[in-house]
């Protein structure tokens, strides 16, 4: 075949777009508006917004809401008893659930003006109770951790689907164009469950997935240049290859990913200035460093962590999402008493600097922060000094965005194994999320061949008691 006539042959979205006037191109438009030229750009939502941007405190393997912020005093009493009859049956991730109760070993005390109880295991974050709503009846579908990262994630237990920072940025778009929109942090414990599918796009363009930003070694590797080039030759490289890549989508005007890759070609290339400088940590002041804990070896980590997410919010980066526990370490099937204490005694003051760093600093009012896990634990004990997962009532809490803190929202029974007031699946969480964000969950819309898909899969109701 000569090369002219390889020029001549046309690609099936060429075709669709000559063939018959162009009407078979119709879908491929739809799909082409739906990402626009510049997928991340910002725009407005469809309510008022409380807040600007969100940080996502993820407690990797199910934090234990009766040790935490949910205090059962009948669970101590009926303690080494099994699960009495009126509560009904469930049946666990370890099978039925007959294993006598566990006490609660926790000292709690009432907290602010507004009294909320917490645990001497969070005696840090305990001091900003006054901007905290705690949510005690979240529930979700997932008896298993993939299942629950996954929901808590996207909003379903299968993957696939985009996750909740990806819808945020299709709906509001970036607010920085040097910096990606969606960035997650994790704290190098090991793999995240599921990986980078919990901060994917699924159906959507590229454009709109999460990038991790290393917390050990180099912070962003794939920007580190691989050889060294004039400043003036990689202008000219970077310029060739915009003309390059805007003359192929010219002639391919409906190709969405291709549209992606060339936004995140280019957001690299201006990444390479500023992302180093968002996470620098070394113009920070001793007193700052020291706020979030970074001059202890218990809570450096997380320290530092929670550190770059006030960076990045200062930058406007739209949705932050950080990961505690990485590798389900948060489970705590046994011992208890040693997980719990290691992981708390981690992310306590780091948690509690973030949220007093940014109100010092005039950010908290902007900010939705948000605190938990993919599930609870279960009042039933597991191997004699554990809890099991209890995806029935669990407890998240959040902060800022102009919430009235101070206060629970939300009920478990008494021995907290399921919600029973005012509950809110996934779903609902998901929504008052992105109302708070100025975004009708019924409005955030996208066509996947032909069906129209919605964040919370076309369920769940904002909380008027979160948001009143």
């Amino acid at each position: 075949m000569s090369d002219a006539s390889a020029r001549d042959i046309l690609s099936r979205r060429e075709w669709l777009w000559t063939a018959g006037g162009g009407f078979g191109a119709l879908a491929m438009g739809a799909m082409a508006a739906q990402a626009g030229t510049n997928p991340s750009a910002p725009h407005g939502g469809h309510l008022k917004a409380r807040a600007k941007r969100v940080i996502f405190l993820f407690m990797e393997g199910g934090p234990s809401h009766l040790d935490t912020f949910d205090p059962k005093p009948l669970l101590n009493r009926l303690a080494g008893q099994k699960l009495p009859s009126s509560f009904g049956s469930v049946v666990t991730s370890m099978g039925t659930a007959d294993a006598p109760l566990l006490a609660s070993q926790r000292a709690w005390k009432q907290h602010g003006k507004g009294g909320l109880w917490v645990s001497d295991w969070l005696p840090n974050i305990a001091q900003r109770a006054d901007d905290l709503v705690v949510v005690r009846s979240v529930w979700c579908d997932a008896i298993n951790h993939s299942a629950g990262v996954c929901q808590m994630n996207t909003g379903t237990t299968m993957g696939g689907r985009p996750s909740l920072g990806s819808w945020v940025l299709y709906g509001l778009g970036s607010e920085n164009e040097n910096l990606p929109g969606f960035v997650v942090l994790t704290d190098g414990s090991a793999s995240v469950t599921n990986g980078a599918r919990n901060w994917g796009a699924g159906f959507m363009p590229a454009a709109y997935q999460g990038t991790k930003i290393e917390t050990t070694g180099p912070t962003l590797p794939g920007l580190v240049a691989k050889e060294i080039v004039a400043s003036d030759r990689q202008k000219r490289r970077g310029a060739l290859l915009g003309e390059l890549n805007r003359a192929h989508a010219a002639r391919t005007p409906a190709d969405t990913e291709l549209a992606a890759r060339i936004a995140s070609q280019e957001l690299a290339f201006r990444m390479q200035a500023a992302a180093p400088e968002a996470v620098d940590l070394t113009h920070e002041t001793p007193a700052t460093r020291a706020l979030y804990g970074i001059d202890r070896k218990e809570t450096a980590n997380f320290g530092k962590m929670c550190l770059m997410a006030r960076r990045l919010a200062e930058r406007d980066v739209r949705f932050i999402q950080l990961y505690s526990g990485a590798g389900s370490r948060w489970d705590a099937h046994a011992n208890i008493e040693k997980n719990h204490a290691l992981l708390c005694g981690g992310t306590d003051q780091p948690v509690a600097g973030l949220l007093t760093d940014l109100k010092q600093r005039g950010l908290l009012d902007d900010t939705l922060v948000i605190w938990g896990g993919e599930f609870g634990r279960t009042p039933m004990s597991e191997k004699g000094d554990g809890r099991d997962h209890n995806p029935w009532g669990f407890t998240m809490w959040m902060a800022g965005a102009g919430l009235k803190g101070g206060r629970t929202v939300g009920t478990t029974d008494e021995l907290g194994l399921r919600a029973v007031d005012e509950r809110m699946h996934v779903h609902d969480f998901h929504a008052t999320i992105l109302a708070l964000l100025g975004l009708d969950h019924t409005r955030v819309l996208w066509r996947h061949k032909g069906r129209p898909e919605r964040p919370t899969i076309n369920e769940g109701e904002p909380s008027l008691a979160i948001l009143a």
